[in-house]
């Protein structure tokens, strides 16, 4: 059978994709929109170590077509999940967070999240606002942006504000 021959590389996959998943999970990689060269560098070195972890000994061209095949299949499978189920979407997705709610601050999650006052007044002006009271409410969302909404109705105006923030760090790591 042609499948039994490539039963190890299918499981190593499999085993790769939900490491890399928990690990982006555990460090918090909210902001994957927002990729700056070192996190370009640090994504393309972990598929350069991960590899090998997937196909072992195997370097044939269907070995390599085995995996990425497997990888796609799984992304697929996990995203209709995530969609069906709500206990596997709170398990590996992020959840919105409030920072503030009718004009005041969440502390605790500004500084869980890391979240200056500077970095929230930028957001805030760049959604047309001046002070924290003129905020119905501000979420950190899920990819990393702030998305505010005034308490001015007639006032309402989109922006997208990306965070900078965790990229200082990651360029301050290396």
């Amino acid at each position: 059978m042609l499948l039994f021959p490539y039963s190890d590389i299918i499981f190593r996959s499999i085993a790769v994709y939900f490491f890399m998943t928990i690990a982006l999970r555990i460090f918090g990689k909210k902001e994957l929109s927002q990729l700056n060269t070192a996190d370009i560098i640090l994504i393309l070195l972990i598929s350069n170590s991960v590899q090998n972890a997937m196909v072992g000994p195997d370097t044939s061209l269907w070995g390599g077509l085995i995996a990425a095949l497997v990888l796609f299949v799984i992304n697929f499978a996990i995203k209709k999940l995530t969609h069906k189920y709500k206990i596997i979407n709170n398990l590996l997705l992020e959840k919105p967070e409030i920072l503030i709610h009718d004009g005041k601050l969440d502390f605790k999650n500004l500084s869980k999240l890391d979240i200056s006052d500077e970095e929230l007044k930028e957001a805030i002006r760049e959604h047309g606002l001046e002070y924290f009271k003129e905020v119905k409410l501000a979420m950190l969302e899920i990819d990393g942006t702030i998305s505010i909404i005034s308490q001015d109705k007639k006032s309402l105006k989109q922006t997208h504000y990306k965070r900078k923030h965790n990229r200082k760090n990651l360029q301050k790591q290396f």
